[in-house]
């Protein structure tokens, strides 16, 4: 018996006497994200508001628990096999469901919603329990972990039975459970609590992972770009500048995450005594990054369908805030990988600020061009002193 639970860890968990690779399961598992990804931000342009900001929000770090879990998942398990294939595609159906249920979450879907993300969260780590059997070494660690999707699960299901602002309360009551819960080491009553060095994870692989979702996000923003600007029955002037500054946006994005940072970011968590606890922070930061991709997909729709208008305070919320988002988690993100926080991004924040207090007297484009000029500016500066760090480092 003992010889067949060794097999079994042998070909479920992935080898680490090589780097792991992203697989091609997982490259099709997350197309379904950029499904969710879509849905998000046009419910954010559907609904600017506070209320809906905040809907939003919740939505958002549930697509994240369910996209990051998984990303840690297939960090320890081979998605090559039948068996763990099989989970990630079970995950993926329900998350094409959950994703299609979002426009209607915070309305009739709310139990389709929160069923799906239970049946995500807490069916993901009930399959990964049995296929690693009682005495593994990482048995308890998924044991504590099943333990919070359990009672994130109530909070979930307790807020798909309720209406308005009880069901907010209720989902951001589940979203700290599953967030706070690896901060304290997953420490529940009679478990326990793991430790970050217990969780042997392959660092490039999960920096990948983030990186892909970085991409995925990105696209969401090309994408929302070229279908606003599509919708112009005539393409003039002013149009093709509106979409020229959508897409300098994008790209300026791009730019300031892997023109700068996602090689070191892939050899600091390789090369981590902890790589756990580095992994642990990718994380935390990428969901405030990505946050800020899905909001600026909004600002380049308002951009490029709403130029002409007056930039009105429910506008000002995405055009300044998506950047804003995407400067503070992208500094986070970078303080991470170098031990400092990049003073052209703090520099950007501080433009932005100041762009804030006279930004209502303009219009829309306007402000979208300012914020794109921002961003390049960042962008631009943050590559000059990485080269010259480069130049200097090489010269001595």
């Amino acid at each position: 018996m003992s010889h067949d639970n060794n097999h079994k860890r042998a070909t479920t968990l992935r080898s680490r006497s090589e780097a792991a690779r992203v697989s091609n399961e997982e490259l099709f598992f997350d197309l379904v994200y950029a499904f969710s990804v879509t849905q998000l931000s046009h419910y954010l342009l559907d609904h600017l508001t506070l209320m809906g900001a905040l809907q939003t929000l919740v939505m958002w770090f549930a697509v994240w628990l369910g996209w990051q879990y998984t990303a840690w998942t297939t960090n320890w398990f081979n998605p090559g096999t039948l068996r763990i294939r099989g989970v990630l595609f079970a995950i993926m159906l329900l998350a094409m469901v959950m994703a299609s249920a979002l426009p209607g979450a915070f309305s009739e879907r709310g139990l389709v919603f929160a069923l799906c993300f239970v049946g995500i969260q807490a069916g993901r780590t009930f399959c990964m329990l049995i296929a690693i059997g009682p005495n593994d070494p990482l048995t308890p660690n998924f044991r504590r972990l099943l333990a919070w999707n359990c009672v994130a699960g109530v909070f979930w299901i307790a807020g798909g039975l309720a209406e308005g602002q009880a069901r907010l309360a209720l989902w951001f009551g589940g979203v700290l459970c599953e967030y706070i819960a690896p901060m304290i080491g997953l420490r529940f009553p009679g478990l326990g609590r793991s430790l970050t060095s217990d969780w042997t994870i392959d660092g490039g692989h999960l920096a990948e992972r983030c990186q892909l979702f970085v991409i995925v996000a990105l696209g969401e923003s090309v994408l929302a770009t070229g279908i606003a600007f599509g919708h112009h029955v005539e393409w003039h002037g002013v149009d093709l500048f509106a979409l020229l500054v959508g897409f300098a946006g994008s790209l300026a994005m791009w730019w300031m995450y892997f023109d700068t940072s996602a090689r070191e970011a892939t050899h600091v968590i390789e090369h981590a005594q902890d790589p756990g606890a580095i992994g642990a922070k990718f994380h935390y930061t990428h969901v405030i990054l990505v946050a800020g991709i899905i909001v600026c997909a909004v600002a380049d729709e308002l951009t490029i369908g709403e130029g002409s208008h007056h930039a009105e305070l429910k506008y000002l919320g995405a055009l300044i805030g998506g950047p804003a988002i995407y400067l503070f988690g992208n500094a986070l993100f970078k303080r991470v990988v170098r031990g400092f926080l990049p003073q052209s991004h703090l520099f950007g924040l501080g433009f932005l600020a100041v762009l804030a207090v006279f930004a209502s007297h303009l219009t829309v484009l306007v402000v979208g061009t300012l914020t794109t000029a921002i961003m390049i500016g960042v962008a631009a500066m943050e590559a000059i002193v990485r080269r010259r760090a480069q130049q200097a480092a090489k010269a001595h």
